[in-house]
């Protein structure tokens, strides 16, 4: 009995033993599954910081065109001033000519001015170079600078009655380009600039009131405000529009895409729209070259630095591109600029 009695026993921890390795094994399948849909299914999944809100972007796009800002001032009965930029570009205003509330100014004047030549600069201030077409789609520019221009006395902005003049290096953007006319920029009530086409020709200098003369173009133009040396991007190939997809909870608001063709140094393309449905942004005026060689640009704020993620593309036609947050890192404005403008 006692040889039976122990016997019996070991069989009994033997299929105790088997049953248990079988449950274990399932265990760990379905473990391994579980884990498996979940790598799969949300790749942008992180411990996340919180998604900045629509100001918190805005203030830090601010915050750059406050750092390429720069202060002038001068006595407007000096009548004729000339100021020298950080880059070299001259700026002549008649102080003669300055009015406030319609009377004319006498004493201090204020001036803000920005000048924008790089791409770095565009994207971090939202100065993109896209330019209005005739029949209302917009297209790349290239320029040969970006200039805003602001006069106050006592915080009140002033008008002119007579053209303001730049003379810009055309060494800053490449070599002097005859193509380049005079455009206007807009800025619409989401805080996004589009270059509209000068009509008038200020002074008579020149077509469009910018003309080349040796290194330089000088440009003629009434009003303050934004200013534009440029020309339309021109490429033969045929056209098409990407769709770009960004990582779960950025959206138009708190987030933009640029597009920087490889090969010019001074234009930065926006992707404009965006789909709430979808969540895609895009260009959707089909104006992107088919095999054209780019970079897409996704940007947004972190604790006031810059989160972004840079993507080499060629353009195919109907393109779908997306970013993941995985893919994207922190900079500050000084190191996004520079890796911007240190793209092909």
């Amino acid at each position: 009995m006692k040889t039976t009695k122990q016997s019996h026993n070991f069989k009994l921890i033997k299929n105790v033993n088997k049953n248990t390795k079988k449950l274990l094994g399932t265990l760990l399948m379905a473990s391994l599954l579980f884990s498996s849909c979940d790598t799969n299914d949300d790749v942008d999944y992180v411990p996340a910081p919180d998604r900045p809100s629509a100001q918190e972007f805005a203030n830090i796009r601010e915050q750059a065109l406050e750092n390429v800002t720069q202060h002038f001032q001068f006595n407007a009965e000096d009548g004729l001033i000339s100021l020298t930029s950080d880059n070299g570009v001259t700026i002549s205003i008649n102080g003669n000519c300055l009015t406030k509330n319609g009377n004319a100014v006498s004493g201090t004047v204020d001036l803000e001015y920005v000048e924008v030549f790089e791409k770095g600069n565009m994207l971090t201030t939202n100065k993109p170079t896209m330019g209005l077409m005739p029949n209302g789609d917009k297209a790349l520019l290239i320029t040969g600078g970006e200039f805003f221009l602001e006069a106050t006395q006592d915080g009140v902005p002033l008008e002119t009655n007579c053209p303001l003049q730049l003379n810009v290096p055309a060494g800053l953007t490449g070599a002097p380009d005859n193509s380049m006319i005079l455009w206007t920029g807009v800025i619409d009530e989401n805080g996004d600039l589009t270059w509209d086409e000068m009509e008038d020709d200020p002074a008579g200098q020149g077509e469009n009131g910018v003309f080349v003369e040796g290194t330089e173009y000088y440009a003629f133009f009434n009003d303050f405000g934004w200013t534009n040396i440029d020309r339309f991007y021109n490429d033969p190939r045929p056209k098409t529009t990407i769709n770009v997809e960004v990582p779960e909870g950025y959206n138009n608001t708190n987030s933009a895409v640029y597009l920087s063709y490889d090969g010019e140094d001074s234009g930065l393309a926006h992707l404009d729209t965006y789909d709430p449905e979808s969540g895609l942004f895009s260009e959707h005026y089909g104006q992107i070259p088919i095999g054209l060689e780019c970079h897409l640009i996704f940007v947004t704020e972190e604790n006031g630095n810059w989160r972004y993620a840079v993507k080499s593309v060629t353009i195919a036609e109907n393109d779908i591109i997306g970013f993941s947050f995985n893919e994207t890192d922190t900079a500050t404005e000084a190191e996004l600029t520079v890796i911007i403008n240190n793209l092909p």
